[in-house]
């Protein structure tokens, strides 16, 4: 009569329980969802930059437009408004919009394009700083939304520009 040969006790238990298998997915489930998050976050954070730098840019780009326009301050007969001695006179406000210059999918020009559009507010104002040396101060401020979180930002940039300069 044939009988099966006995297994010790140490081959029976050579395999993984119910238990241990559940706690290795749940520990790997647990560092995937961090590995996700922190791949979310990363992506959030490099388009925030990105718009960031644009509306820097155009803000810079306002406030050295204004400071090209000319003033002469020392010039007679005094005369403000386009093409005179004083271009921008103290208390000049003015407020340009446009579509934010980053890269996107589809033709932001077109109507249908409005869903790729990410538009910029950018407000100019200049103000005397002093009489005595004449300087100016040319404010930027641009104003844009951050669509992922609908919250309003502002880039600004400040200069200080001196007569005939």
């Amino acid at each position: 009569m044939l009988t099966q040969p006995r297994h010790s006790h140490d081959e029976r238990i050579k395999g993984y329980a119910l238990g241990e298998v559940l706690i290795a997915f749940g520990v790997l489930s647990v560092v995937f969802a961090g590995l996700i998050y922190g791949y979310v976050q990363a992506n959030r954070m490099s388009e925030w930059s990105s718009m960031s730098l644009a509306a820097q840019a155009y803000a810079a780009q306002g406030a050295e437009q204004a400071r090209a326009a000319d003033w002469r301050p020392r010039d007679w007969p005094p005369t403000n408004g386009p093409g005179t001695m004083d271009e921008l006179t103290n208390g000049t406000v003015k407020i340009q919009t446009d579509i934010m210059d980053i890269p996107m999918q589809g033709d932001p020009g077109s109507a249908s394009g409005t869903n790729f559009a990410f538009w910029v507010t950018n407000i100019i104002t200049v103000t005397n700083y002093s009489i005595n040396p004449t300087i100016r101060q040319i404010r930027s401020e641009c104003h844009w939304t951050f669509p992922l979180t609908g919250q309003v930002q502002t880039n600004t940039t400040i200069l200080l520009r001196a007569a005939d300069q």
